[in-house]
């Protein structure tokens, strides 16, 4: 696979001086493009072997195009921050938006290479976190992003020759460490893994782009012009709708019976033993929080529901029980510019918490399946690939001890109505009732077969859901407050 960028390509002083003035107007105005259009977004990654020049190339990119419309972002140790959520989530918080050009020195591709290089990790554990890149780099591409990926490659003597120069000249050896002369030692393993990791993870979408890093002047313009053609042809590309995919049929029982038409609707706790359990409950939520161990994993909560089903009476018996400095309420609504320029998860990706708190979300990621299959705003192709990156998603936040509670509040459309009718009537919750909610009422069928093909295919075995009968309030509080201490505490017995 390097065989190719091992041949010693090189180009002359006067052939690099006499092409680079045209390349660096030609990148300045696909920048501009770029940035006027705010079609898609630029993800570069520059990774390869130590010293062939991934460093120089991102600062050669900063001063060849705007720099005020590129974010870099170079592989670095893990913050305390980072190290208490999912791998990818310093990944997802640098993404960039619409319009903008992303340049990362290492990756997510960083951590599993070196880890199997230095016998941390075995093949099979690699080839998992190679499928989980894939899905995502994926996802990004079905999203828009323009993905360029570069291998900077060196053989081993010119390796070897790159860090005694760069050791041996004073400007430049506080650049080499112990470290990298270990790495050397281990470079025909370094090698295998490399090439084992490029063949798997070299999609159509986002192809491995390999360049020979020993001649600088070879390495800038190969990747200068591949920048500029990939750019050029995207953004000369007619802007014709995302080409619809192969779909799995949406199943229906035959016999029209559905998981929601089985739940027990008549379910009541009286007011005595609710005030009972409640505190009970409540106290039970509370010395969790405060468990020896409970600084090892977090807690993400989501409630989703039929419109007036008592999500925020069932998010405040929760919040009762608990510090105000160990969570965060995250309403979400319609997405903001900021959002609409980024991947779709990524607006739920940066509000994860970190261990010990909790995160409760009112609404969350299942917008997409929902709302916004049913009012038409998005393709059938990006809500039904959605029911895997959800999954994705979650199992991420599983892997990293994250506790995650899923609750569907469910009401008969005759509560509903007493309910509307109740808040039009009070002052102080009149604010809760929108023309949008008596709208939603006209499709309940098809927000009922979304609620049913969501639950069939995002209630897993790491993440179940709980439906929540909530005709009763009361019932409702508590069999949330319940389930949710169950939650934690068999999160807890793991450990």
């Amino acid at each position: 696979m390097f065989e190719s960028a091992e041949l010693g390509h090189k180009i002359s002083k006067e052939v690099y001086k006499k092409e680079l003035p045209n390349l660096r107007e030609a990148l300045l105005d696909a920048q501009l493009d770029l940035l006027q259009s705010a079609r898609f977004p630029v993800i570069i990654l520059l990774a390869g072997v130590d010293c062939a020049g991934k460093g120089e190339t991102m600062n050669l990119l900063h001063e060849w195009m705007d720099p005020r419309h590129i974010e870099s972002h170079a592989q670095r140790e893990l913050t305390d921050e980072e190290r208490e959520r999912p791998p990818m989530w310093r990944y997802w918080r640098d993404l960039p938006p619409k319009g903008k050009i992303g340049i990362f020195i290492g990756s997510w591709y960083s951590a599993p290479l070196v880890d199997n290089v230095h016998g941390r990790t075995k093949n099979a554990e690699l080839d998992q976190q190679l499928d989980r890149i894939i899905r995502f780099e994926t996802m990004l591409c079905n999203e828009g992003a323009l993905i360029l990926k570069f291998w900077l490659h060196l053989s081993e003597d010119q390796q070897k020759k790159r860090l005694k120069k760069l050791e041996k000249d004073p400007k430049t050896s506080w650049r080499i460490k112990e470290s990298d002369w270990k790495n050397y030692k281990q470079y025909d393993r370094f090698r295998l893994v490399s090439e084992r990791m490029l063949r798997t993870t070299s999609t159509p979408e986002a192809p491995w782009i390999i360049v020979e890093g020993a001649d600088d002047r070879y390495r800038s313009l190969s990747i200068g012009k591949a920048l500029l053609d990939a750019l050029r042809r995207r953004l000369d590309a007619p802007e014709t709708p995302q080409a619809s995919e192969p779909l799995p049929p949406l199943f229906s029982s035959i016999d029209g019976l559905q998981i929601l038409q089985t739940l027990d609707m008549t379910k009541k706790v009286i007011k005595k033993k609710y005030d009972d359990e409640l505190e009970i409950l409540q106290g039970r939520l509370n010395l969790l929080s405060r468990h020896k161990d409970f600084d090892r994993i977090s807690v993400v909560v989501l409630f989703e529901g039929n419109d007036a089903a008592g999500k925020g009476g069932s998010i405040r018996r929760i919040t009762q029980a608990l510090d105000a400095r160990a969570y965060r309420i995250i309403p979400i609504a319609a997405p903001s510019e900021e959002e609409r320029a980024q991947p779709y998860l990524w607006r739920f990706w940066r509000h994860l918490p970190r261990r010990g708190r909790f995160a409760i979300f009112d609404r969350s990621w299942y917008g997409r399946v929902l709302v916004e299959r049913v009012e038409g705003f998005c393709s059938q192709t990006d809500w039904m690939r959605a029911y895997s990156e959800i999954n994705d998603f979650e199992e991420q936040m599983v892997r990293n001890h994250t506790v995650v509670a899923k609750f569907w509040l469910a009401i008969t459309q005759d509560e509903q109505l007493k309910r509307f009718k109740e808040r039009e009537k009070i002052g102080f919750k009149r604010f809760k009732i929108t023309e949008e909610d008596w709208r939603n009422r006209e499709k309940w069928p098809l927000y009922e077969q979304a609620v049913c093909d969501m639950i069939d295919r995002t209630s897993t075995e790491i993440a179940p859901w709980t439906l929540v009968e909530a005709n009763d309030k009361n019932h409702a509080r508590i069999k949330v407050l319940k389930t949710l201490c169950s939650q934690i505490e068999q999160a807890l017995a793991k450990l």
